[in-house]
């Protein structure tokens, strides 16, 4: 059902679906009921995507398998060697052949990105019921993105500064884990700015 007006020189219709059009190619479209709903979902995996990354950053500092050998393996806070292949693990202090500063830069940064990440999604949560449209998710979009540079120096000493003369053995899970981590962390800040975009 279409309604004209008649007035001056106008072509103002109202169309069954509730779109106004005027002169009869400038279109309004009103807020769809679903709107709220489908905000909410995409708000709800956001959080759960962010809680992943977190999940990602602490495991890969945590766990202890950044670098394998058949006698050995290792963390970013000791390793565990096998003495005479008895198939019992020793645990062992960092060998003092690796440099402690490099070493301790490596682990404050991967702590580092962990409590940014968590941050990030505190104040994601707290934005979200704060602030209005157009100011939220700016800073926590920040705060990601300085976790991803973190685990990002953490990644690269690493990688640079130890196992490299090391030909019998490989990188473990928890060092895969932390490149995954990164990825999403530059994810989710990347998206958290392009959210804020979407909603002014």
């Amino acid at each position: 059902m279409q309604q004209k007006s008649a007035g001056g020189g106008g072509a103002k219709q109202r169309t069954r679906c509730g779109e106004v059009r005027i002169l009869g190619w400038i279109s309004f479209h009103p807020v769809s009921p679903s709107h709220p709903l489908n905000m909410l979902k995409a708000l709800a995996g956001i959080c759960l995507l962010h809680l992943t990354t977190i999940f990602f950053l602490f495991w890969a500092t945590i766990d202890d398998a950044w670098w394998f050998s058949r006698t050995l393996y290792t963390d970013l806070w000791g390793r565990w060697v096998m003495e005479n292949n008895d198939d019992v693990w020793v645990y062992m202090d960092i060998p003092t052949s690796y440099r402690k500063d490099y070493l301790q830069a490596v682990q404050a940064f991967a702590v580092l990105s962990c409590l940014f990440a968590v941050f990030s999604l505190c104040v994601f949560i707290f934005q979200l019921f704060t602030l209005g449209k157009g100011k939220r998710f700016t800073f926590s979009g920040v705060v990601q993105l300085i976790s991803c540079f973190c685990i990002m120096v953490a990644l690269s000493v690493y990688t640079d500064h130890f196992h490299r003369g090391e030909k019998d053995g490989w990188y473990g899970w928890s060092y895969i884990m932390a490149w995954l981590g990164w990825l999403l962390t530059l994810f989710t800040g990347i998206m958290y700015i392009v959210l804020r975009k979407r909603v002014e």
